[in-house]
């Protein structure tokens, strides 16, 4: 599984839109005076025993001056008003000069009135998002109009991601298999099938793009992200970064903590926490967002999880019980190519909706569809939607690139089956309904063709500018507590709370959330340190 905001856009994070824009509110905030922003004493500790990311020297190399003075050549793109340029950055930073990427770049100039405040990048996570298709689709019309008016939005893909030289792995039919593969294995057999699964979707990966997967980490994206600063002639970088755009920007502070502007990351992760655990937390807060979605569901006329007064720990098990039904049998969608929905493919779809509150009605009729009439339809477009999957059985390369970042990013979460089994029953009080299945997902790095890079890390960004990082106390796949833990690491941390469902708080329908984060990015006025908005 991974993290990632739910766009409001047309195409990329490529599919149709996933879910619908939540209705704007008017939102109450408090401030609650200064209060430490620090993880639990456990969660220090742990952090007390994970170096923390070391700053790169202030002087660029002479290696890497050509890349910092290129003069992009801009070009107008999509929608009116963008224009696109291509940079160029080292494929390898330990060995400039022996190979480059290109990594694709969007803008749309700021329309004034008012001063210009330079560039303002905006990533929406992933990994594997596409930051262009957010910014032509979303950002770069739907932020607020007096941030669009003083800032140049801006959007670099990845290296790996949607245009800048995507990782592929397997084409339509395949991944729609992939897709499919049994993530609760009942015997040996099916374990064995599953691991086949993982191993043909890495060598795919391994085959169309041997040299590139071994350059995809967050760190060099980090470093991309500076050339790209320069080029942008900005001394200092402001940034929007959510969900895992947020280990992105956190990342980009710590290896340039003077270079850093007006930092905000919405949907914190936490850097200093081993794979295994960061599935595990995830695991627990989709539980957590679905026992929200399963007391509003309950009080709907025909919830098809229960009567009024159902518990959500009973409606778990009735999903729990359906997605068994599924496993055994599953039913028909109407699909052009015949997919039916099983569970895996259900279980997506569930999770899929549990990212905005606003989904919450659609999934309660998917639901219903499937449970009482023996209609997949509505669950599997929910599926596809996650997936970004074309009706033309096209897939974009998120999945691929959010492998191949994560894989190289931490060592895997488990080296083989045995250690899934012994950790399943964690997984399970985690979460009863999607603990075993999240579980046996994070198998998928075990067998990845290339070696991981990266390790648990800290990340201080001593003498970089106040960064504000957001949680929100719900959300399902950046749990609250990472937002608290990179908060307290950050040495100019400003944790900004929204008590809330959904993933991620600006944009989203908190009037208090909007109004802190558009004062920083507008006047450079960070929210106090424990700001709360409800």
């Amino acid at each position: 599984m991974h993290s990632r905001r739910p766009h409001r856009r047309s195409r990329s994070r490529a599919g149709a839109v996933l879910l619908a824009a939540a209705a704007l509110v008017v939102s109450a905030c408090t401030t609650t005076g200064h209060q430490t922003s620090s993880a639990s004493p456990a969660a220090r500790a742990a952090q007390a025993g994970t170096a923390a990311l070391t700053a790169l020297p202030r002087a660029t190399p002479s290696a890497l001056r050509p890349y910092y003075a290129q003069k992009p050549k801009w070009r107008a793109c999509g929608a009116p008003g963008f224009e696109c340029a291509t940079v160029r950055a080292p494929l390898d930073y330990a060995a400039p000069g022996e190979g480059d990427v290109r990594l694709a770049v969007a803008r749309k100039k700021a329309t004034g009135p008012g001063r210009r405040l330079g560039s303002l990048l905006v990533n929406p996570g992933g990994p594997g998002g596409s930051a262009i298709g957010y910014l032509q689709a979303y950002a770069g019309v739907g932020y607020p109009a007096e941030v669009r008016a003083r800032y140049d939005m801006v959007a670099v893909d990845p290296r790996g991601v949607a245009r800048s030289e995507p990782v592929e792995c397997l084409d339509g039919p395949e991944m729609d298999t992939y897709t499919q593969s049994d993530v609760t294995p009942d015997d040996q057999r099916e374990v064995d099938g599953l691991v086949t699964a993982y191993r043909k979707f890495g060598e795919g990966c391994g085959a169309h793009a041997p040299e590139l997967l071994r350059h995809v980490s967050t760190v060099e994206t980090a470093r991309d992200m500076d050339i790209v600063r320069q080029v942008l002639g900005d001394e200092r970088l402001t940034y929007v970064g959510a969900s895992y755009g947020t280990f992105l920007g956190a990342t980009y502070a710590g290896l340039f903590p003077d270079r850093v502007g007006r930092l905000v990351l919405d949907g914190a992760m936490d850097p200093s926490l081993p794979a295994r655990r960061l599935n595990l937390d995830q695991t627990a807060g989709f539980e957590t967002a679905f026992r929200a979605f399963a007391k509003d569901c309950v009080r709907q006329a025909g919830c098809p999880l229960g009567g009024a007064g159902t518990s959500p720990q009973r409606a778990g098990k009735n999903l729990k019980a359906f997605f068994d039904r599924l496993d055994a049998r599953p039913v028909p969608t109407g699909d052009a190519d015949g997919r039916r929905l099983g569970e895996s493919l259900a279980t997506t779809g569930v999770i899929a909706a549990m990212y905005d509150e606003s989904a919450w009605p659609q999934l309660r009729e998917a639901l219903t569809a499937a449970m009482r009439q023996n209609d997949g339809a509505g669950l599997l477009a929910l599926s596809d939607s996650y997936y970004e999957r074309e009706a033309n059985g096209d897939y974009s390369n998120l999945m691929f690139a959010n492998a191949a970042v994560n894989c190289l990013d931490l060592p895997p979460s488990f080296e083989g089956p045995d250690d899934v089994r012994k950790a399943l029953p964690a997984f399970e009080k985690a979460s009863p309904a999607f603990g075993e299945g999240l579980a046996w997902a994070a198998l998928n790095c075990a067998y990845w063709p290339v070696a991981p890079t990266g390790e648990p890390h800290r990340i201080e960004a001593k003498g970089a500018r106040p960064i504000v990082v957001v949680g929100t106390t719900r959300d399902p796949a950046t749990p609250y507590r990472w937002a608290q833990a990179l908060a307290a690491q950050l040495s100019s941390g400003r944790l900004l709370t929204y008590d809330g469902d959904g993933h991620t708080a600006y944009g989203r329908g908190s009037d208090c959330v909007d109004r802190a984060i558009n004062a920083y990015l507008l006047r450079g006025t960070p929210p106090q340190d424990g700001k709360r908005c409800s």
